[in-house]
């Protein structure tokens, strides 16, 4: 990756480069896995200290989270539509901030509940304004590059976030982390405020009105490819949203591997990191759509052949381990291709299309993957069951969206071209 900036931005976005661009929009969407990933070693503590009744109740710390998400995500991203995506994203930064505070003083189950919903909402802007911020500047399968070097960079925290939960609980209680996670946006809140510019141009700025919104949104429904890969999107990350809601019970109740936990959720993490820089480097000669349905059907098979190890009595932590990170690594290529594939009409209005995006995306994933969650037996095979249909739902949808024409690069021409090699 050179300093080169990116093509179209504003003279103030020359201010900074092209790698700093990207490990800022990286730790603005780590946010969210900052807010999940390191709770994971902590809820036994947490249960016992609150009370919590059953041990499946307390996925409700993560999945409560991901409900907020995706009623702030419905928000600030038409938000900074109007006034802007650095304005916006600091003030629900500064919110975050305290819900997280709140968090960490929760006296209660139902008042740490509320925060981490409060919390989850105002983290929405992280997510929907970054995508907007990038959209600004890139399309199509050039957007799909700078999306998975993001991902690339922002799946370092994933990897290493339980055992940084499981670090400060060696040497404090469970509030200790939620104080840390509050320190830890702080920081990026000064660093962004400093460094990223406005990258929304005036003439792009949209009056909020309820035509404007559901102009865009009709827009979206009307546009099949963009509609049908966020619907898409939304079904294979409820699997992960499930693996994240069951993986510290498969750890400690099947495997009985506690103490191995935050080494091997890193190892299942890191597949996703190595996925996303993998699409970065192949996307610009492959194309998004080539990619990420050679990679959705790769995820179904890895379930079936899951499903299989499991039915024949072979399930160990290795095979659990090895089968789950291929799956993590075909998740890597549908994620940032499927977004930008679906954003692609958006030079305007592309903060109401991210968050209408990430509104969809979200409230599928974490209204399926709760299911997935709650139905935990002390075995693996809810989980595997929950992927194979997710995998085979979302090809499904695929196949509508492209009119049954898969493996296609529609519109690649000699622009985009020019922008993937001035940026790269």
């Amino acid at each position: 990756m050179s300093q080169t900036p990116p093509p179209g931005t504003t003279q103030r976005s020359k201010n900074i480069g092209f790698r700093e661009f990207v490990l800022l929009c990286a730790c603005l969407m780590a946010m969210n896995a900052l807010s999940t990933d390191p709770m994971l070693p902590a809820l036994p503590a947490i249960s016992q200290d609150l009370a919590i009744p059953h041990p499946n109740d307390r996925q409700l710390i993560i999945s409560l989270y991901f409900l907020g998400l995706g009623l702030g995500s419905l928000l600030f991203g038409v938000l900074s539509d109007r006034f802007g995506r650095k304005q916006v994203l600091g003030v629900s930064m500064v919110f975050f901030i305290l819900s997280s505070a709140s968090c960490a003083a929760a006296s209660s189950f139902s008042m740490l509940l509320v925060s981490r919903v409060c919390a989850g909402f105002f983290a929405g802007a992280s997510r929907v304004v970054t995508v907007g911020i990038v959209r600004d500047q890139f399309k199509g399968d050039a957007m799909a590059r700078v999306m998975s070097l993001i991902f690339a960079v922002f799946m370092l925290i994933p990897v290493m976030a339980p055992s940084f939960g499981q670090a400060i609980l060696w040497v404090g209680p469970w509030r200790w982390i939620f104080w840390a996670l509050a320190l830890q946006a702080s920081l990026i809140l000064l660093w962004m405020l400093l460094r990223m510019p406005e990258t929304l141009k005036p003439e792009n700025r949209m009056r909020i009105t309820p035509g404007t919104l559901l102009g865009t949104i009709g827009t979206v429904i009307r546009t099949r490819s963009s509609i049908g890969y966020m619907l898409a999107s939304g079904v294979v990350m409820s699997g992960l949203v499930g693996f994240i809601l069951s993986i510290q019970q498969i750890f400690y109740d099947v495997f009985k591997a506690q103490t191995f936990f935050p080494i091997g959720f890193a190892l299942i993490a890191g597949s996703m990191g190595v996925g996303s820089l993998v699409n970065s480097r192949l996307v610009s000669r492959f194309g998004a759509r080539r990619l990420s349905q050679s990679a959705l059907l790769a995820f179904i098979a890895i379930a079936l052949i899951h499903l299989a190890v499991i039915l024949s009595g072979l399930e160990t932590l290795a095979t659990f381990l090895v089968l789950q990170g291929m799956t993590m690594l075909t998740i890597s290529f549908t994620g940032s291709n499927f977004s930008a594939i679906s954003m692609e009409p958006f030079s305007k209005g592309a903060g109401i299309a991210s968050s209408f995006q990430a509104f969809l995306t979200t409230a599928l994933s974490s209204a399926l993957g709760s299911i997935v969650g709650r139905a935990f037996n002390g075995t693996t095979l809810p989980l595997t069951l929950g992927l194979l249909v997710f995998g085979s739902f979302a090809f499904l949808i695929v196949i509508w969206a492209e009119h049954g024409k898969l493996f296609t690069r529609p519109h690649h021409n000699a622009l985009r071209e020019a922008e993937f090699d001035a940026v790269h």
